[in-house]
């Protein structure tokens, strides 16, 4: 059998990835290798451990905890997720970034190629390329796009990005890459847009919009994009990238409107501006041509059915998400967003 090494498991894309496997009862062994910082949470996946899922605590930074877990448990391919994944963390302090997604990126590489790793996929994002013009809507990020990294958390998957391209053209190893862009779904960290959103409006909060709201993003159903990466671990030729997009290009504030919408709460009352994010990118877009054409794969979720999913999901787990929302999360909000911002 198949034995896939899922970093970052108990994080948000990596826990949905060992579920959605699960659930579809594929024919795959999975060791789930986390760290459990802030945003890993291993009540994520502690429903599915047993035969099928095994979980290991680890860090990805440390060489000795990976090979370990590469030996003890016969892995043979390695589906990589785990990163410091926040760009207001990264502006408050690049450090843990570089180190998680750069030093991290290479002991992982280092390890597959001295135990000959059958394949290794890297989870990237379409924030490596940098920004799009807004007045030339036409124009998306290809594969072929030049990486410019804007942000210290970009930056640093760039870093990753550009390791695993080295290692498959100096030591010719079996790796893939794909650059997702912004996702959105069930047990995701309420720090990001939409769970923060959600989850503040149940709170009868105040959310939080930077800037002028005008900021494009291409939004992505969590379970197409594990989807997608189940289908190039399985069907993409080594060596190559694909972008991974939702179709789903809105603003900011056309988001913050939908979730208003679905959750019965006015603008007015509800919506506070705050100062933008230093160098936030205008605008992201996916040509998801390559992976379509080539492996046949297309998003299955229309944003307009899957937002309405994902709100339900925090309103009947809101034991979950409350948990969460304090402590540490509480001063990172502080620091972020200011003491006065009506949360």
């Amino acid at each position: 059998m198949r034995t896939l090494l899922v970093t970052g498991a108990a994080g948000f894309i990596g826990s949905n990835f060992v579920r959605m496997l699960v659930k579809r009862r594929e024919p795959v062994k999975l060791i789930a290798f986390d760290k459990l910082t802030y945003a890993g949470n291993l009540a994520n996946i502690s429903d599915l451990l047993g035969d099928q899922v095994v979980f290991v605590k680890g860090d990805i930074c440390d060489p000795a905890a990976v090979q370990k877990a590469v030996e003890d448990h016969g892995v043979t391919e390695i589906a990589h997720f785990a990163a410091e994944s926040h760009v207001d963390r990264s502006i408050l302090g690049s450090g843990p970034f570089v180190q998680t997604n750069v030093v991290g990126t290479q002991v992982l590489l280092d390890i597959a190629k001295a135990k000959n790793i059958e394949k290794f996929l890297y989870v990237s994002t379409d924030e490596v390329y940098g920004t799009l013009p807004e007045d030339q809507p036409d124009v998306k990020f290809t594969e072929e796009t030049p990486i410019q990294p804007n942000s210290p958390y970009s930056a640093s998957k760039a870093g990753g990005d550009c390791l695993v391209r080295s290692y498959f053209h100096t030591f010719h190893m079996p790796l893939l890459t794909t650059r997702c862009s912004n996702n959105y779904g069930p047990y995701h960290f309420p720090e990001k847009l939409i769970p923060l959103f959600v989850t503040n409006l149940m709170e009868d909060k105040q959310v939080p919009l930077y800037g002028d709201g005008k900021n494009v993003r291409d939004w992505l159903y969590v379970e197409d994009h594990c989807d997608a990466i189940w289908t190039v671990l399985n069907k993409g030729k080594f060596g190559e990238a694909y972008n991974v997009g939702g179709n789903n290009e809105m603003t900011n504030r056309q988001i913050t409107e939908i979730v208003l919408r679905e959750m019965n709460k006015p603008w007015d009352k509800y919506v506070k501006y705050v100062q933008d994010r230093p160098g936030h990118d205008r605008r992201y877009a996916i040509d998801a041509g390559k992976i379509k054409r080539e492996l046949g794969w297309e998003p299955k979720y229309r944003f307009d059915q899957a937002i309405k999913t994902t709100i339900q999901w925090y309103r009947d787990n809101e034991h979950w998400w409350r948990a969460i929302k304090s402590g540490e999360y509480l001063k990172y909000h502080e620091a972020q967003y200011g003491r006065n911002t009506g949360f």
